[in-house]
């Protein structure tokens, strides 16, 4: 993709990819499957590990039967391939863990281009506050399966300044 280049592509829901985006996706289990809380974790481990490897996390919360992320990929890496990456491993290894094959996730992905660094805030608590609003938990902090760039990352050591090259806005 050439930085500054917009492209658009359709499959059943229309996605806008832009070099150095930082995207709101949201992405669903096939069938609106219920994860159990160890496939839970699995689910949002494998979205942090790829953290400063393939793009740059700000926020990550895996619900019973979705998950919402927002994301700057790296400039080798697009949209598609990233999410592919994502479902696919997340997918494998929770089918190993269950003893199961088959479609984990639905195919499709909402996702939706993050304009300014407002928004980008605005997302990022949307995100955060989705169990308390489900009634899941009283406070985000109380929520098993939510990452923070700005909170986890930092106790980890993993929220450091994104390195040189990441394009797009951090929270």
């Amino acid at each position: 993709m050439i930085p500054g280049d917009t492209y658009a592509t359709r499959r059943f829901l229309p996605h806008l990819e832009k070099c150095g985006a930082t995207y709101f996706v949201t992405f669903s289990t096939w069938s609106r499957m219920i994860l159990a809380d160890e496939m839970r974790t699995i689910a949002l481990d494998v979205i942090v590990r790829d953290h400063r490897r393939i793009y740059w996390l700000h926020t990550a919360v895996v619900m019973p039967d979705h998950v919402h992320v927002v994301i700057t990929p790296y400039e080798n890496w697009r949209l598609p391939e990233v999410m592919q990456r994502m479902k696919s491993v997340s997918s494998h290894l929770i089918n190993r863990a269950l003893h199961r094959h088959g479609a984990l996730w639905q195919d499709e992905s909402f996702d939706r281009i993050i304009r300014t660094d407002e928004d980008i805030r605005r997302k990022c608590e949307y995100v955060c506050e989705n169990p308390v609003r489900a009634g899941l938990s009283r406070s985000v902090d109380d929520y098993r399966w939510v990452w923070r760039e700005w909170v986890e990352g930092r106790r980890t050591g993993e929220g450091a300044c994104p390195p040189t090259g990441v394009r797009g806005n951090r929270v």
